[in-house]
């Protein structure tokens, strides 16, 4: 299949993986990937992310249904699809002995049309690392030569796996402005993270997994919508629910109370934000603790987690719940 100009680089239609005794890691999903743009496949530890993305990689082939990436089967056409696409896996197996530009020389080696190993070095701050031999490094400099050796055939898909796992703050940053100049160069980029934080800055649409299906899937605007926004504040003594005006004119859908402290829920964040904060100016009421939180995708993933293990306590199938 032509790809030029195709705007799906990667295409799962009802993709199935199923390991030895017949678990069932990945229950038939289906996800596409346009052209130059960050996909972040989030969640729980088991949901079967890394055994998604092993099958886009093309290490194994699925027990059912269909994946392509650039247009061809990434099992079968592995040798028309590795030298495009680079893997950044979960964790790395360099050989300690070498230095970090003696591991991307070799690395280069197998590549075909490698960049320059310092140029791929540099560009994730590690050329001052390049004479230090790969086990004096630490964690999240090991990650960014994962990172680095990954970028080495200068990828059309770019897979990353759990990219800033141990590395700092400021770490974490770099490497979201590398993958975020990545994508805005034109480079695809399906990735996996745990940091729910990374998966709304970086990602510009998302899947939540969970037990081996999709439980939710769009941008992360679309997958917030749904959750409420949240106000909470302290009243002063002498104060309690009743004197607030009527909720559900607020905009509230939900509160709850722990002595003076109050926690609203809304899907009208300015609205009720407003009205609360006039009634308490022209009540002269000082709202303790005031704090007002957008919906976020952290209470979207909690959610869907929640709700996925009410229904196995109420003896609903995972299959039945992500139907």
């Amino acid at each position: 299949m032509e790809t030029n100009g195709h705007e799906h680089v990667i295409e799962v239609t009802d993709l199935r993986r199923v390991y030895g005794g017949g678990f069932e890691a990945v229950s038939g999903i289906t996800f596409s990937v346009r052209r130059g743009e960050i996909f972040a496949l989030l969640g729980t530890n088991g949901a079967g992310k890394t055994s998604t993305v092993e099958l886009l990689e093309g290490l194994a082939a699925p027990a059912g249904g269909r994946v392509r990436v650039l247009g061809h089967d990434p099992y079968t056409d592995r040798a028309l699809v590795r030298p495009r696409t680079g893997v950044m896996l979960q964790e790395g197996g360099f050989p300690s002995e070498l230095t970090v530009a003696e591991t991307a020389r070799m690395w280069a080696g197998c590549v075909s049309g490698a960049r320059p190993p310092a140029e791929v070095l540099a560009l994730v701050g590690l050329e001052s690392k390049a004479g230090i031999r790969v086990k004096q490094l630490s964690g999240g400099q090991r990650r960014r030569l994962d990172l680095a050796l990954a970028l080495l055939g200068d990828p059309e898909v770019l897979f990353l796996d759990e990219p800033t796992t141990g590395l700092d703050a400021e770490g974490r940053r770099e490497t979201w402005e590398l993958v975020s100049a990545l994508r805005d160069g034109g480079t695809t980029v399906l990735l996996t993270t745990h940091y729910l934080e990374e998966a709304e800055n970086l990602a510009d649409r998302l899947a939540i997994m969970h037990e081996g299906r999709i439980a939710t899937t769009g941008t992360p605007a679309e997958v917030t919508a749904a959750e409420p926004s949240r106000i909470s504040f302290e009243l002063p003594d002498g104060y309690f629910v009743g004197d607030l005006p009527p909720l559900g004119e607020l905009g509230v859908t939900g509160h709850e109370t722990d002595g003076r402290a109050v926690r609203l829920r809304t899907h009208e964040l300015q609205r009720t934000a407003t009205e609360l904060l006039v009634w308490a100016a022209r009540a002269r009421v000082d709202l303790r603790r005031l704090d007002v939180r957008p919906a976020s995708l952290e209470e979207a993933f909690l959610r869907i987690a929640k709700d996925a293990s009410a229904h196995r306590t109420t003896g609903t199938t995972t299959k039945e719940y992500a139907a």
